[in-house]
């Protein structure tokens, strides 16, 4: 048995029946029939990912390294491995004059999770900088490229999760970064910032994120539990009467983005407890463990939080942290 409580950042006690540390997509590709069981879960640093109880297969721990960075007149190319931190990866373009990342910075997780989520962040979203894919295909066992065009990329959703779910193991992202750098300073907290540089933009994020979410490495969480609705404008309208200060962003002519946390605060759950497990004070889109908290506490919060935004605000929230069972990925 493999202890799994300092692989994610939830840090609930449990337990893998095996475990493999996959540093490259060929040895994987060589081993994947003798070495990994029935049931499997691809881990990355466990910034998404909560082992609700002891999991019975194997977890395949991303170690892929590596960034290689090649350039044109127009745009800096950078493959890198799946099992490099994302952060670092933005403080290391950062460092080369390499610009675009820095809205994305702190963002916990691997650089191999980032296309799966689409991960995104003041304004920005990972999916405008990808080229292309490198995945192990888990049904031929032959190592295959997707383009970005055929990533089916959308709000905190990719073909990752979709037609490709349970299909892929990825050992690679290849980045592509104009020269020509724009700041994207339109979101919230940026705007205060006159003509700002990357690094501004970077220290900004940081300043904002740190003072917004608890460090997990001393209150366990895994960051924003449940994703923004996106809504019919038709309901946001209804609601509206109801509520003429509820927050939207638009995404096209018939839908709006509607933020988690107001329609969590609007019903009062900040700092709302079950056991170990809180709603917590200053951000009420994060769930956090303090040391005593169990799987089964979390998914009873996040379940009673369902319910009353579905009773009073007929919308649907959806976990955007990955829930880990015994016997795989589970959804409240």
């Amino acid at each position: 048995m493999y202890p799994l409580q300092n692989l994610h950042t939830f840090a609930f006690p449990a337990y893998a029946a095996d475990f493999l540390l996959v540093s490259s997509l060929a040895e994987l590709q060589e081993s994947w029939h003798s070495s990994v069981k029935q049931s499997y879960y691809i881990l990355g640093e466990g910034s998404n990912t909560v082992f609700l109880e002891d999991f019975n297969g194997c977890i395949l721990k991303m170690a892929i390294k590596g960034i290689e960075l090649q350039e044109t007149e127009e745009k800096f190319i950078l493959k890198v491995g799946a099992g490099e931190n994302w952060h670092q990866l933005v403080e290391w373009c950062l460092a080369k004059g390499i610009n675009g990342f820095e809205n994305l910075a702190l963002i916990p997780g691997t650089v191999g999770a980032a296309p799966i989520q689409n991960i995104g962040a003041y304004g920005v979203e990972v999916e405008q900088f990808i080229d292309s894919i490198e995945y192990l295909c888990l049904v031929s066992g032959t190592i295959k490229h997707i383009r970005r065009a055929e990533c089916q990329f959308a709000y905190r959703d990719s073909i990752f999760k979709r037609a490709l779910a349970g299909q892929f193991i990825i050992g690679s992202v290849t980045f592509s970064l104009n020269k020509h750098w724009l700041a994207n300073a339109s979101y919230a907290e940026l705007r205060e910032l006159a003509e700002p540089s990357a690094r501004d933009i970077f220290d900004k994020v940081v300043q904002v994120r740190q003072r917004k979410l608890p460090d997990p490495k001393k209150l366990g969480n895994a960051g924003s539990f449940f994703k923004n609705p996106i809504i019919d404008k038709a309901l946001f309208v209804q609601l509206q009467q109801r509520y003429p200060h509820i927050p939207s962003y638009p995404v096209n002519t018939e839908q709006v983005k509607v933020p988690a946390a107001w329609l969590i605060d609007t019903l009062g759950f900040k700092g709302h407890k079950i056991g170990g497990v809180m709603c917590h004070a200053q951000q009420p889109l994060v769930l956090t463990n303090d040391g005593t908290g169990s799987g089964s506490e979390l998914v009873a919060l996040a379940q009673k939080i369902k319910h009353a935004v579905q009773q009073s605000f007929f919308i649907e929230l959806e976990n955007e942290v990955q829930l880990v069972s015994n016997a795989g990925l589970v959804h409240i």
